[in-house]
């Protein structure tokens, strides 16, 4: 496997849409726009995050320049969480797990936090692989999901 980040490139959007639309990843990460097929909002959402310098986000690439996914750190100082979207045919093999960890070794703050839906056991699993411990439980308002689902908080200590 040869995971490596680079900065997100105009390119890429279009494979981060097509992996926001399929439906194993919308059920699996719960948390989601309320219309993810939105392009609009989509490339808006994309616009705000590329022109904030306070978030810090990647292109996750395997072997070649295609995108198979993203990571980020967003979110105020002290209350900064990371996120990541691995597109499916790439799931199972450590790609979100090496990429996670690329990023934590360029982004030395901490603590840093992170939230998955508690069903989401590979999340959780790629989470804890790179140092977060699971802090709390919380219910939250799952688009993908239409109802209420327990979330498990995790925070990477200092």
């Amino acid at each position: 496997m040869n995971v490596s980040l680079r900065e997100v490139q105009d390119g890429d959007l279009s494979a981060f849409y097509a992996h926001s639309n399929d439906p194993h990843g919308i059920r699996m990460a719960a948390f989601t726009p309320d219309d993810p097929s939105d392009r609009e909002r989509f490339d808006a959402h994309w616009a705000r995050i590329r022109q904030d310098p306070a978030i810090v986000v990647r292109t996750i690439t395997e072997g070649s320049s295609e995108a198979v996914g993203h990571v980020s750190v967003f979110g105020p100082p002290g209350k900064r969480e990371v996120t990541y979207w691995i597109g499916q045919k790439h799931w199972g093999r450590g790609v979100a797990t090496d990429a996670l960890r690329q990023l934590l070794e360029a982004v030395p703050e901490r603590p840093l936090h992170a939230r998955a839906a508690t069903d989401n056991l590979a999340s959780i699993r790629v989470l804890e692989k790179c140092g977060f411990v699971v802090t709390g439980h919380e219910r939250g308002y799952a688009n993908a999901r239409g109802k209420e689902i327990d979330e498990v908080v995790l925070t990477l200590p200092h």
